[in-house]
């Protein structure tokens, strides 16, 4: 799937699923393809990646059909054209609070390569030339803008924020959410259910994609579709490695244990 589409699809209303890849293995062009997702999310907020290391890790998924969505370090235009031409299919931003930061966002992502005082007046409404608007419309549909509503203040500003022209998605972070409201972590708490439930109907009446990227079990995160939101970002590489890992040594050691057991019984070996 093209990020083109990706972002029809997105703002359709599609379920579509993600998740988290920390890993800089080549391999997860093998793997990935089998695993029934939608996109990847690479994340250089909270991930120590570099521009080169960045861009091979994008074409690559792209070129698999997976195109992947960019969280980067700051809701900074500078970034977000970054890493559009590093061959990220999207831009995720983090804790954006304000109309403007959006503005400047929708000016990095869906004006590219338009800067400076151009870019100022096209975003204060002044008129484009024909080409020049036909070459913007074309590339804008190519490239996905998604912002992190993760605070109190995120949320009272979010009926602004769904109206800025060129935003495809809200994605709450629930970690830095919950912190926000007062209740660090707490996942299952009504003050933090009734959020998420506010960002997803808000983002949603808007047309845009509402998602959240969250690791707990299967439970809580069909809970969250059900409240509305149409994308998911399911857990991150590393934490599904533990997970499972974890899973399997206890089921290994228990298997050899019972087995143990039963022969000490019998009288074969000595514990």
């Amino acid at each position: 799937m093209s990020a083109t589409l990706l972002r029809k699809r997105l703002k359709d209303g599609e379920t579509l699923f993600g998740t988290l890849i920390v890993s800089e293995s080549p391999r997860w062009m093998d793997v990935l393809p089998g695993c029934d997702l939608d996109f990847v999310f690479i994340d250089t907020e909270h991930v120590a990646l570099d521009r080169n290391k960045l861009s091979w890790m994008c074409h690559g998924y792209a070129a698999i059909g997976l195109p992947p969505l960019v969280r980067i370090p700051s809701p900074d235009p500078f970034s977000a054209c970054m890493v559009l031409d590093g061959g990220a299919g999207g831009v995720i931003a983090p804790y954006v609070e304000t109309v403007e930061q959006v503005r400047k966002l929708t000016g990095a992502t869906k004006y590219r390569p338009i800067k400076g005082k151009k870019l100022d007046g096209l975003l204060n409404g002044e008129e484009m030339e024909p080409d020049l608007e036909e070459y913007v419309s074309k590339n804008s549909n190519q490239h996905i803008l998604i912002i992190n509503v993760e605070s109190v203040d995120g949320i009272k500003a979010l009926d602004d924020l769904v109206r800025v022209p060129g935003l495809d998605g809200i994605l709450i972070g629930p970690h830095d959410l919950s912190c926000s409201l007062g209740i660090p972590e707490q996942y299952d708490h009504p003050d933090f259910l009734a959020a998420c439930e506010t960002i997803f109907s808000k983002a949603r009446s808007a047309g845009l994609g509402a998602g959240i990227h969250f690791w707990g079990d299967t439970t809580q995160q069909a809970r969250f579709i059900e409240m509305g939101a149409n994308f998911l970002i399911h857990s991150a590489d590393i934490l599904l490695f533990k997970k499972h890992l974890t899973a399997e040594i206890k089921a290994i050691k228990q298997a050899i244990g019972s087995s143990q057991d039963t022969l000490s019984k019998s009288g074969d070996i000595n514990i």
